[in-house]
């Protein structure tokens, strides 16, 4: 088969681009940047530099392709980069282009709590990315995922970060509130056998790992992995807002955007809307433990001043 990958370069593309061409498909990557992943030299893969708001290189792009797995996406507005631009509108060129290609089927990574009628931009136009999927007439399957973790992520990279920076972790609102992390060869292996067996047909599905916790237990769990005593206290969600939008202005990077602040203020355990449990051969099996744990680590290390985005603007 021949597929296209968008966002093919992050966190959860690099995982799925590399399962497909290890299995000898060809893959057409689409990032914006460049990739050290060694899954993007091999002879399966065509490199495609350019973004989802790109609907003529989109056309192109998926031109002989049978399915594409639509996995761009920012959790972090910046300039030329909003969530419309990305979710909604790269969706529905993503869309477009595969009507226009035949393409056979489009596979869309979207977010657990993704729904309409929140203040949150960010799960707005996830929801609104879904139903532009679903309402198209290409077969699709869209994934309605939890907390995704491994190397390179946004949950055990920053929360690491911190413990190596900062001697206490603020904890979101007054209430321990829950997740479910999914280990990202987990969720690669779920969305690449979408792609390619025909699985999952018109359905939307929930992504959860096995194991439910408290995020406080989380915390403490990465804190024990990387050698530090997690000294955690309770702030109200305001804090945590405003906090996120000062460290969204300073670092290129920061521990959690105001996105991320409402994901975490409201759990991460229950999917919102019509989903459907992924068959027992395709649901994650990786449980939170100090091994996975310790795999999805980055190297020791706390935030430095190449992560404020003034010094980054500087280089």
């Amino acid at each position: 088969m021949k597929i296209a990958v968008t966002g093919g370069t992050g966190f959860v593309g690099r995982h799925v681009v590399r399962l497909l061409a290890d299995e000898g498909h060809k893959v057409v990557v689409l990032a914006r940047g460049i990739d050290p992943n060694p899954a993007c030299s091999s002879g399966n893969v065509t490199w495609v530099r350019g973004s989802v708001t790109d609907r003529g290189l989109l056309n192109s792009s998926l031109a002989g392709c049978d399915a594409v797995a639509h996995l761009a996406g920012i959790n972090l507005e910046r300039t030329g980069q909003s969530f419309t631009d990305v979710h909604v509108r790269g969706t529905e060129n993503i869309v477009a282009a595969a009507a226009a290609n035949s393409v056979g089927k489009v596979v869309l990574l979207s977010f657990l709590r993704a729904r309409p009628g929140t203040s949150s931009p960010y799960h707005e136009s996830k929801w609104r990315a879904e139903e532009i999927v679903r309402n198209s007439d290409l077969d699709y399957t869209i994934f309605k995922s939890g907390v995704i973790y491994g190397r390179g992520d946004h949950m055990l990279d920053h929360l690491s970060k911190v413990l190596h920076s900062f001697p206490i972790f603020p904890l979101v609102g007054f209430t321990d509130r829950g997740v479910r992390p999914v280990a990202v060869t987990d969720a690669a292996w779920a969305i690449a056998a979408s792609l390619i067996g025909d699985r999952l047909s018109r359905q939307t599905v929930a992504v959860l790992g096995p194991d439910e916790i408290p995020l406080g237990e989380a915390v403490r769990r990465v804190a024990q992995v990387t050698g530090h005593n997690a000294r955690t206290f309770r702030a109200p969600i305001a804090f945590h807002r405003a906090h996120a939008f000062v460290l969204e202005k300073l670092m290129r990077i920061p521990p959690a955007s105001r996105a991320q602040v409402q994901m975490l203020a409201e759990g991460i355990v229950e999917p919102w809307g019509d989903t459907t449990e992924l068959p027992a051969e395709l649901a994650p099996v990786t449980h939170f433990t100090d091994a996975s744990i310790a795999a999805g680590l980055p190297p020791k290390g706390g935030f430095r001043r190449a992560d404020l985005t003034i010094c980054s603007m500087a280089s």
